[in-house]
């Protein structure tokens, strides 16, 4: 029988021996080590609460920690300017918390190689100060309370530490976070907290696993896309693909090479907010595609949880209002510039900060165009444009007064109007991941061509899937690059995090 917890119950920690802190000057061997804290930690805290499950006394108030890794460096100097990250920007103790090191391995090994490269220094493993939540040592898609029905007379926040959002923000990447005098520099953009409530959210959103996400990914608007890409990948699947392995659908359905059907996972009843759909590749090279449906407040949601995934680059595929009588419909929109009026970031990128093209994937974007369209050169120019894309959060924007909106469209040069775009580019820079857009104009309301049931079937059927293909052919080239080359330091503030 469980002992009873009243407010004046006295509780003493409980917790896993002290971890004696550790130098390495190999990084996967400091991986190794984190590895080890974090699954000794988790195992406590999932043993723990099953025992108490199970009908154990309580002993106390249970609590084990993330581990965290840290850089101490007395030089300003470093040996690779020409990166991006991989270096920190000033003498000091630079630390940050980790979690979830088998989904991250290759990406913590990276980062660690680099900093002891650049900087001649050993990484220091320890155990952090900061307690790991009891529902997310379960990981994503647990349900700790159903599973703990024997624990109905206490409060689990009495005896386990649980998610604590006062400390789960987003001010380091804003560059918000300034450390006390005595407190060490953040090493990475996010915290063990932050990526865990994001794993945990993904989960939620796109019923897929963190650990099918690629990092090359896809959004679109329309489920119609989702379906042509599912067609795709299952066409792969079934011829034996070399290049890709499995394709994994909502539900955590997977279809490996050489299968015509799937081999695990069951389909689900309803799907998901926003499913995503994984084209998977060796390394995580593939590509992920999600369907984020419609407005500005999707976009930021699920852009601000793939983040914390440090993926390689993102973009937006999506239709969209033509604002030029040039524009025909089924011609392809090049976002160059943003007008941002989706307002959902207003508060951690303010409007006046310019979300510049990027010349990599805007390169490959274009030539993605080129190769499948067969257009090349000025003859491109007949189905797409370069230009101002406005995005904002009235998608009824037409029966407002068109004085306002018309004339700001046609101060700021725009060329098209959606509900996304300039959303997840504003949260690409926000976040350092290399995005772009490439729309395709489905309506022209400024010159009579509405988007209706009769007057857009056509073009549905024709520019779907060449729309796809040109999007699976940018993210295809952009995987080619060299990493170093993609992630630019365009997208680094003055006083940068030394993990990607």
């Amino acid at each position: 029988m469980n002992t009873r917890i009243t407010p004046n119950t006295p509780l003493n920690f409980v917790s896993p021996p002290a971890y004696e802190a550790r130098y390495f000057t190999d990084a996967a061997a400091a991986v190794d080590a984190v590895t080890e804290i974090y699954d000794r930690n988790t195992r406590f805290l999932i043993g723990a609460f099953t025992g108490l499950a199970k009908g154990a006394p309580v002993a106390g108030r249970y609590r084990a920690f993330y581990p965290q890794v840290s850089i101490e460096t007395n030089s300003f100097g470093h040996l690779d300017t020409r990166l991006s990250y991989g270096h920190v920007t000033s003498p000091g103790l630079y630390t940050t918390t980790l979690t979830r090191p088998h989904l991250f391995r290759h990406y913590l090994q990276e980062q660690l190689e680099l900093l002891m490269r650049n900087h001649q220094v050993p990484v220091r493993v320890s155990e952090s100060a900061t307690p790991i939540p009891l529902h997310f040592a379960f990981g994503e898609g647990a349900h700790v309370e159903a599973e703990g029905n024997g624990l109905a007379d206490i409060t689990l926040r009495d005896i386990f530490d649980t998610p604590d959002l006062s400390t789960t923000d987003d001010e380091i990447a804003n560059g918000d976070y300034e450390p006390a005098p005595d407190q060490p520099y953040p090493l990475a953009p996010f915290t063990a907290q932050r990526i865990d409530y994001s794993l945990a959210r993904l989960s939620h959103y796109t019923a897929t696993g963190a650990e099918h996400f690629q990092n090359f990914v896809l959004f679109t608007n329309y489920q119609f896309y989702m379906d042509e890409f599912c067609a795709y990948a299952r066409a792969l699947m079934a011829e034996g693909s070399e290049e890709y392995y499995a394709f994994v659908e909502p539900g955590n359905i997977i279809t490996k090479s050489g299968e015509s059907a799937p081999s695990s996972g069951s389909p689900l009843a309803r799907l998901p907010q926003m499913p995503a759909y994984h084209l998977k590749k060796k390394g995580h090279a593939g590509i992920t595609m999600v369907n984020i449906g419609v407005g500005p407040s999707n976009a930021k949601t699920i852009t601000d949880h793939i983040a914390v995934l440090r993926p390689h680059a993102w973009l937006m595929l999506g239709h969209c209002a033509g604002l030029r009588n040039s524009q025909r419909l089924g011609d392809y929109v090049l976002a160059h510039a943003y007008v941002r009026e989706d307002h959902v970031l207003d508060d951690d990128l303010p409007v006046w900060v310019p979300i510049p093209a990027l010349a990599e994937v805007q390169v490959a974007l274009e030539a993605a165009v080129e190769e499948v369209t067969g257009y090349q050169g000025f003859e491109l120019k007949r189905i797409m444009r370069t230009g101002t894309v406005a995005t904002i959060d009235n998608r009824n924007w037409e029966l407002r007064d068109q004085r306002g909106p018309v004339k700001r469209l046609s101060q700021s040069r725009a060329i098209a109007l959606d509900m996304e775009s300039a959303t997840i580019a504003a949260n690409g820079f926000r976040f350092r991941v290399p995005y772009g857009t490439l729309l395709c104009v489905s309506d022209r309301p400024l010159h009579g061509e509405l988007k209706l049931p009769g007057m857009a079937s056509a073009f549905y059927r024709t520019q779907v899937s060449q729309h796809l293909q040109i999007g699976i052919r940018a993210l295809q080239k952009l995987a080619e690059m060299p990493q170093e080359k993609l992630h630019s330091r365009k997208l680094r503030s003055f006083f940068e995090t030394a993990f990607q």
